[in-house]
């Protein structure tokens, strides 16, 4: 990680999500994101795009296989059920309930997140290209 600073393309106080452009279930959480983030928290971005491939190079994360969602709040980076639980304990009611799930041990929300990730491709399927923005979405993605 880069000392000091923000990750490239976020500014103080913004939150990104960064997704698996290719997956099926990855493109679905950032749908459910758009549709229940009524106040517009969050900013999100593929793993695959440009701008996702700078902010994974600013963490040390891999840039060719991307195995988790990445949520970065300012400096901060929260990856696999933190970044799930994170995100979900500041969207609006029912879904903040869910943020309370942290009180799980790690070991086990982390267990339970990687059998899912190391299988969304056979279990949800994977798009041949990252999937385009919809018009509604304008100012949702990093990369519009």
């Amino acid at each position: 990680m880069s000392s000091g600073g923000f990750p490239p393309i976020v500014q103080g106080g913004e939150r990104v999500v960064l997704f698996d452009g290719l997956c099926k279930l990855c493109n679905g959480w950032a749908r459910f994101l758009i549709r229940h983030d009524r106040r517009r928290l969050f900013r999100l971005a593929s793993a695959q795009s440009a701008q996702g491939q700078a902010m994974l190079a600013w963490f040390d994360l891999p840039l060719e296989r991307f195995d988790t969602l990445a949520y970065i709040e300012g400096r901060q980076l929260y990856v696999r059920s933190d970044a799930v639980l994170r995100i979900l304990g500041q969207l609006d009611w029912p879904w903040r309930a869910l943020g309370l799930l942290r009180i799980c041990p790690r070991r086990l929300r982390d267990w339970l997140y990687d059998r899912v990730a190391q299988n969304r491709y056979t279990l949800f399927g994977r798009y041949d290209r990252c999937t385009v923005p919809d018009a509604d979405h304008t100012g949702r993605f990093l990369h519009d």
